[in-house]
């Protein structure tokens, strides 16, 4: 077929490319310059089954009390005219139920796993470089609650075929020393050995590199500015460059423009509970012979993740659902840093850091939505939250074996809305 893939971030480019592979003759749109240029571009570089856990769970309501006023809470939530925010919070609750975060945790183990191993694959058939590390995900707790609380999900992780292990102080210490000036801060840990790290901006940027000598076609600097349909199918999508305007056609089509897929799919009589979800981060250059970890760490109280890329350490995290607003709130981008300095008292830095935002696409669920819609040639690859870099590879080899008419590899609720 013929596939025309909106998106270029990671999600959209592992989905060019698994196409390609599967023998689609890809064309792929994406308003950014360069491939993996926003939600993509500088988040938290965590290949994180370990983070199977959704935001929806029954332990989530207390916190979010507790977090309320504070404008350096993990999950800020600021109110506004949205009824498409306030439709989202409401299922946002009902995945709160403990029977549907189980069923929702068991999703995401089984498509990370698989997603794990299909980057795995890709990156020793490609030889692609990007400050990847193998050295597992160590989980931090500060506060006891958290850290017993966190037990439980670990074991239902483990049932699911994780191999996450809780951790006394010591050997959090052990795994990552850098820790060190912070032992009588953690209470605990939870580590998983088979997790990975590295920057998805450099991966997505050199596999679309692959994807274009394998024959894909990339149009950048090309904005998306609507879906046409006609009897009962997708006819084309509206495109502009700048100068001209022009329609683009082909077979198939696949929607992997993350938090913006809602609007493009409501004029299509779809209503798409995906909401963006503002995550910050801060890019850290260290300075030569600076103690700074190399296990890749999350601080589960302050939905922080720390990732080494060579001589950088990437902190990103928290939630700030306030529309489409890309404004970097300068509070919150301090509290990486201070975080940061509590956890890491002797880090040196050569240079300041660099701050980021970029909207991740939430689902109440945190499930992706991956599969056919109603119109028989669109097809979703969407909905990704905060492990788009975890699920990007496993999500476009599914959806690449669903389009071309063969049975997806992992146990996962493939979708047709």
């Amino acid at each position: 077929m013929r596939v025309l893939v909106l998106g270029a971030g990671v999600v959209g480019t592992t989905t060019a490319w698994y196409l390609a592979r599967a023998g689609h003759a890809v064309t792929v749109v994406d308003r950014q310059p360069v491939a993996g240029n926003e939600t993509s571009f500088a988040n938290g570089g965590q290949i994180s089954v370990s983070h199977a856990e959704p935001w929806a769970n029954p332990h989530v309501l207390p916190r979010l009390l507790k977090w309320l006023g504070r404008e350096d809470a993990p999950l800020l939530w600021r109110w506004r005219a949205d009824p498409a925010q306030l439709a989202w919070g409401l299922r946002f609750l009902r995945e709160c139920l403990p029977g549907r975060t189980r069923h929702n945790i068991a999703a995401i183990v089984a498509l990370a796993l698989y997603s794990r191993s299909q980057l795995q694959a890709l990156r020793q058939e490609l030889d692609l470089r990007y400050d990847h590390l193998e050295r597992g995900i160590l989980h931090i707790y500060t506060e006891a609650d958290e850290c017993e609380r966190a037990v439980e999900a670990a074991r239902i992780m483990r049932e699911f075929g994780l191999d996450r292990v809780t951790v006394d102080v010591e050997k959090c210490l052990e795994i990552e020393p850098a820790l060190s000036g912070a032992r009588h801060l953690l209470v605990g840990g939870d580590y998983t050995p088979s997790d990975e790290s590295g920057d998805a901006h450099k991966f997505t940027r050199a596999l679309a590199d692959k994807a274009q000598a394998a024959g894909v076609d990339f149009c950048l600097n090309t904005t998306v500015d609507r879906i046409e349909a006609a009897d009962g199918r997708i006819s084309g999508v509206q495109v502009h460059d700048g100068e001209t305007s022009r329609m683009l056609r082909a077979d198939a089509y696949v929607l992997a423009l993350g938090s913006y897929s809602p609007l493009l799919l409501k004029p299509l009589g779809i209503g798409l509970p995906v909401y963006p979800a503002k995550g910050y981060s801060a890019t850290l250059t260290l300075a030569d012979g600076c103690v700074a970890p190399t296990v890749s760490l999350t601080d589960d109280e302050r939905k922080l993740v720390f990732s080494r890329f060579g001589n950088r350490l990437r902190i990103a995290g928290t939630a700030e659902f306030n529309g489409y607003n890309l404004e970097l709130n300068p509070v919150r981008s301090r509290a990486l840093i201070e975080r940061t300095q509590r956890l890491f008292p002797g880090l040196e830095l050569a240079a300041e850091p660099e701050y980021w935002c970029g909207l991740r696409p939430a689902t109440p669920s945190n499930l992706p939505y991956i599969g056919r819609t109603r119109y028989n040639n669109l097809w979703l690859n969407t909905g990704h939250g905060t492990l788009g870099w975890t699920l990007s590879c496993g999500s476009a080899a599914a959806l690449a074996d669903l389009m071309s008419g063969q049975r997806a590899a992992p146990d996962f609720p493939f979708i047709r809305c």
